[in-house]
């Protein structure tokens, strides 16, 4: 995962790093105030954390983790790794002041640094489209990547109009459809997107296994693609027609999943590690997440306190359940692995190095593993009863999950800083040829 074709491992530690400390202030203001979740979901409190979310964790994570993978993924160099250091001061300040200034509900504000965040994007989006257009071969994971990228464009381009829209109050559409309309571009294709994209790529590689039919993997990307520009203009205009998109991109989803479990059965490595745990079971909860969105796409669903409710337990176990289990469990295969190319690759043969599982702790991964699963029921659960106790009760759980993840990590980290190499000890046999 890091070679000759991967950039330099501090590029993609910035952005984890600031993605993590974006998670830990996430989890902790949702177990200060849980109102956020068992409240009505359209306030600016909660526009506030799930930007902090979505920008601050989510968005940090994959954009970093992509310009280590996509390189080394399809055999390419990446663009330019200025143009990425550019993206990443912008971005921190974009989602940074997007954050603050939504909590106050300063909307011209919120342009002003959308904007600057909307400029990082778009190197990001260059930087990566430069990268795609010189691969030797072009296959699923790309055309997922492409797909991930189109999308993320368009979200972007979504909330500096709605930004622009709440400024100046032009919009013809529904606030809360154009909301709805605009989570589900990002949610569902950028991030969902780029995770199916990625996996063809890591779950075989990780399994010692390969993808069991490419004509299914394509047709995942072709049913989710097609699906989901169905469910955004369906939410956008309000159309008692949404549950038909609604239903494809279920059935893209299904194929996935299909997929996965066929590449999983056919794996020579029989035993699975807990960062591939963290990551199947986040793909496991797409069941879940997918039935729920068919529900609320369902013609004639009344608008009632439940209803509201269920909404914010759908974006919740998206978001945090799928996608934030799903990354957790990649950066527990990722980071441990840059961190022991760059600090041991060099000693091999002329040192004893550690192996790649001494870098960290898998009781504190199985811990950490089971209080996250607590966490995200009882809050589930919690959100969906309007039980603001219940809610903290859960959140600190996945808050404690969290922490372990975080030491877990930095003991890993700690290798960067003071690599352990001790004094290669050859047998006589060895030392005598």
């Amino acid at each position: 995962m890091a070679d000759i074709h991967a950039p330099s491992v501090g590029l993609p530690l910035r952005f984890i790093l600031t993605g993590l400390a974006a998670l830990v202030a996430g989890v902790a203001w949702l177990v200060a105030r849980p109102i956020v979740l068992s409240g009505y979901h359209y306030s600016p409190e909660v526009v506030a954390v799930t930007h902090l979310f979505v920008l601050g964790w989510i968005s940090s994570v994959v954009m970093g983790a992509i310009y280590q993978l996509v390189p080394v993924a399809l055999e390419t160099r990446l663009h330019s790794q200025r143009l990425a250091q550019w993206h990443f001061v912008l971005h921190g300040i974009g989602f940074v002041g997007m954050v603050a200034m939504f909590y106050i509900w300063n909307m011209k504000q919120v342009g002003h640094f959308a904007s600057a965040l909307a400029v990082g994007v778009g190197l990001f989006v260059y930087n990566l489209a430069r990268t795609l257009a010189r691969i030797p071969r072009w296959n699923v994971v790309a055309a997922g990547i492409a797909a991930s990228l189109g999308w993320l464009t368009v979200t972007v381009l979504a909330g500096l109009y709605l930004a622009a829209a709440k400024c100046w109050n032009f919009s013809p559409f529904n606030p809360l459809a154009q909301m709805h309309a605009h989570a589900h571009l990002g949610g569902l294709g950028f991030f969902v997107m780029m995770i199916i994209a990625v996996s063809y790529k890591l779950v075989p590689m990780f399994t010692l296994s390969e993808v069991r039919s490419a004509s299914r993997a394509r047709w995942s990307l072709v049913l989710l693609n097609t699906g989901l520009a169905g469910v955004f203009v369906g939410i956008l205009v309000s159309s008692r027609w949404k549950l038909g998109p609604a239903l494809i991109v279920a059935a893209g989803l299904a194929v996935y999943g299909r997929e996965i479990t066929a590449i999983l059965r056919s794996r020579k490595r029989r035993s699975l590690d807990w960062g591939l745990m963290y990551f199947l079971t986040a793909i496991a909860l797409l069941v879940p997440v997918a039935t729920l969105g068919v529900v609320l796409a369902w013609p004639g669903l009344p608008t009632t306190l439940r209803t509201a409710q269920l909404e914010s337990v759908y974006g919740f176990l998206a978001l945090i359940g799928v996608v934030t289990f799903a990354i957790l469990g990649m950066l527990y295969k990722v980071v441990p692995f840059l961190v022991w190319y760059a600090s041991y690759s060099k000693a091999i043969g002329r040192h004893k190095v550690p192996a790649l599982a001494d870098l960290y702790s898998p009781a504190l991964q199985a811990v950490g593993y089971w209080l996250f699963l607590g966490g995200l029921l009882v809050a589930s659960m919690a959100t969906t009863l309007s039980h603001e106790s219940g809610a903290r009760t859960g959140c600190a759980l996945l808050f404690a999950s969290i922490v372990l993840f975080v030491v877990n990590l930095f003991k890993v980290l700690a290798h960067l800083i003071r690599p352990r190499l001790e004094p290669l000890v050859l047998t006589p046999a060895v030392a005598s040829t």
